[in-house]
């Protein structure tokens, strides 16, 4: 009996306090992006007029749970709350989870950095490529820094990231060229490049990646504490449109969505689906913005009382968006 008492004693303990390698994922909080999130408005636009705007664009957010234990992972399962997966889904074999933080940060400030030329391309505003990042030992190492302004790639003007490589069409490594670009608001320089070879591309290899951003004399800010990853951008991208448009898009309604999105405005899918609409039902959400290729797993999930939005794109969720405030019909995913 004793020893029978120790293994259960053991047992209990082993499983309240030891975390098994799964994660639990359920529904996370929402936000209101023409809202406040913790007192501060979640978008503020400086320098140039904005208009009132009325209703909600709710972006959502599914909770990860890393600290499992194995009672605890039971009672999540059965909750039917929340589903378990392996933990390397989620976190590379070695790698800590301050790294898997830092990555999370830096996908949702590149969404922002999206959402905010995706909305600005779209209302006509003008924009300008940067260099995002410099491959250490190209022949743009030394030369040029992340952050520079392209300005003209072998003799062509860069408008758009699609220049860049447009310019190098039937270059050579070995061959030389010029570049002109500005360095944080210097005077523009040029200087000549030896072009390096690239295993995946027969033309000459600069070094550099390039990136469109917004050339706007006003500031875009977004304040959204503790939310990682890139799904948000399709939300954030239609309230700086709102904002920055007179009228109201959504007209008092309850409008919530994700996505991720490029800067050229193109929705892309996202995980974690099934979780999200419940998580904006749960906020008041009667319509639910949801990326194509996400559909089918958010139209098995999705709560009563929810309306599925199909969208591909910034310009298919406003449109979609002037439709339901009109009465007229709207893509569907079931």
């Amino acid at each position: 009996m004793l020893l029978s008492g120790l293994l259960v004693v053991a047992f209990g303990l082993t499983g309240a306090f030891v975390r098994v390698p799964y994660v639990a994922i359920g529904p996370g909080p929402t936000y209101d992006t023409l809202g406040q999130a913790g007192g501060v408005p979640v978008i503020q636009i400086d320098g140039q007029q904005s208009y009132p705007t009325s209703g909600e664009l709710r972006m959502t957010t599914v909770s990860l749970n890393d600290e499992v234990s194995l009672f605890g992972a039971l009672g999540l399962w059965v909750s039917g709350r929340y589903a378990l997966a392996p933990r390397e889904e989620y976190f590379k074999p070695g790698e800590s989870d301050e790294e898997v933080k830092r990555e999370n940060v830096q996908q949702f400030q590149d969404s922002q950095s999206n959402a905010e030329v995706a909305a600005l391309r779209h209302l006509g505003f003008p924009t300008k490529v940067l260099a995002k990042e410099i491959v250490s030992g190209s022949p743009a190492d030394h030369v040029l820094a992340a952050g520079d302004r392209l300005l003209v790639v072998n003799g062509k003007e860069i408008k758009n990231e699609e220049d860049v490589r447009a310019a190098l069409a039937g270059t050579k490594p070995g061959q030389s060229i010029s570049i002109t670009f500005q360095h944080d608001g210097q005077p523009q320089r040029t200087e000549s490049l030896v072009l390096g070879q690239n295993k995946d591309r027969p033309e000459g290899f600069i070094g550099l990646q390039p990136i469109d951003r917004a050339d706007v004399g006003f500031d875009v800010k977004i304040s959204l504490q503790d939310v990682g990853g890139p799904s948000a951008g399709l939300m954030f991208a239609l309230a700086i449109v709102d904002r920055l448009t007179p009228g109201e898009m959504v007209a008092g309604e309850h409008v919530a969505g994700t996505g991720e999105i490029t800067e050229k405005g193109e929705v892309g899918p996202i995980g974690g689906i099934s979780f999200k609409v419940v998580a904006a039902r749960e906020a008041g959400a009667t319509v639910f913005l949801t990326p194509e290729s996400n559909c089918s797993e958010a139209a098995a999930a999705a709560p009563e009382g929810l309306k599925l939005v199909k969208v591909t794109s910034l310009d298919s969720a406003l449109t979609a968006l002037d439709d339901l405030k009109a009465g007229r019909p709207t893509p569907s995913c079931s």
